[in-house]
């Protein structure tokens, strides 16, 4: 016999977590994951940074209001989400100039050297800084949406793929792993199998793709001073931070890839300790470990979040883009509004007369100058 729930939630990254604890309690929510373990694909192969300056305008705003819903989270936690690391961006003047947005301000040269004293003066010659960006503990938060989830009484299976799903009636009946499901909504954030689950599903994909990310921790001769930002190439090439008495590296790529579980690929972390050892005076010494995680976008750059308007019932949360931690609770807030309103029987997404006048209606007007529906 089929568990009975309003919602059920397919696919237990940063924003499938975040949206059932902001659901639990307020209905009946299930979360199903197709590994043996949460967060075990993009969302445990994070940078841990969330940036306000980063990414597209409404990125920026779903930030801007990701910030205040942790910062008042973290309020009541013992040890908080969040601790400030500054980001900068060096590079030419015209690649700073292109890449600077929000609130980052132009600094200096000597400013920039005297942030991150382990940079060659000579690899840059513009810098821009983001002051207000913040270092995020990613396996607490996980934690407390799952702590909070289960408090209020969600239940979380792993190991369960979906295998089918279908609309019968007035709602969806799924099957994932050993179980079976029956909900009135169905929430896609699966990640990269995304488009893959709307297939299974009957309904029509997106096109969203996942594109590959690398990055290490690796040994430094020279230790990155305490309260260093994160720096980051304007030309995309690079980015790194301190990690405990370590250092973290990318090379930054965004290379397209199939939904898998992605590896480090011969030669790409070597190459870019050779890179970074020109460019800065750590001294690269030996990589700890190795990982690669897949940021999945849809073509406009912007994340999906809306019930799919010929598929009633079908909820999109999905095409984050990289950006799934910073914008994760201002997501999880939008969604929950829109599920628990009933906007899925056949309607798109459509902010209220007058949004604007709370932080979620601006965060569903953001939304909606971009992207007005899915497939309204």
């Amino acid at each position: 016999m089929a568990a009975q729930y309003d919602v059920l939630i397919v696919g237990g990254g940063i924003a499938g977590l975040s949206l059932a604890s902001a659901l639990a309690g307020r209905c009946t929510v299930a979360l199903v994951e197709a590994e043996q373990e949460l967060a075990y694909h993009t969302s445990s192969r994070s940078a841990r940074q969330l940036i306000p300056s980063y990414g597209p305008a409404v990125v920026q705003e779903l930030t801007r209001r990701t910030l205040q819903l942790m910062a008042a989270r973290d309020a009541e936690l013992a040890r908080p989400v969040l601790s400030p690391r500054s980001f900068m961006l060096i590079g030419s003047e015209e690649s700073v100039l292109a890449e600077a947005s929000g609130q980052m301000k132009s600094i200096t040269h000597a400013e920039a050297l005297e942030l991150c004293p382990v940079l060659v003066p000579e690899s840059f010659t513009a810098a821009g800084l983001d002051s207000g960006s913040f270092g995020c503990d990613a396996p607490l938060l996980l934690a407390d949406h799952r702590q909070r989830a289960e408090a209020a009484g969600a239940a979380i299976i792993t190991g369960a793929r979906v295998h089918a799903a279908q609309r019968l009636g007035s709602g969806w009946q799924v099957g994932a792993g050993q179980e079976a499901f029956e909900a009135a909504v169905m929430v896609n954030a699966a990640g990269p199998w995304a488009d893959e689950l709307a297939v299974i599903s009957g309904v029509e994909k997106l096109g969203l793709q996942p594109y590959r990310r690398t990055a290490a921790i690796v040994d430094v001769e020279r230790s990155l001073p305490e309260g260093s930002p994160m720096v980051a190439a304007a030309d995309k090439s690079f980015y790194f931070r301190g990690e405990g008495d370590a250092v973290l590296i990318s090379p930054s790529e965004a290379e397209a890839s199939g939904p898998e579980d992605a590896q480090p690929r011969p030669g790409d972390v070597e190459r870019l300790v050779a890179k970074l050892n020109q460019v800065t005076t750590l001294g690269i010494s030996g990589v700890r470990s190795a990982w690669t995680g897949l940021r999945t976008e849809a073509a406009d750059g912007v994340p999906v979040a809306g019930f799919d308007a010929e598929a009633p019932g079908f909820y999109w949360l999905a095409g984050q883009g990289g950006y799934g931690f910073q914008t994760s609770a201002a997501m999880a807030e939008l969604a929950a509004a829109q599920i628990l309103a009933g906007q899925g029987a056949g309607q798109g997404i459509a902010p209220s007369a007058g949004a604007g006048a709370d932080p979620e209606s601006r965060t569903a007007e953001a939304l909606a100058a971009t992207r007005w529906s899915i497939r309204r």
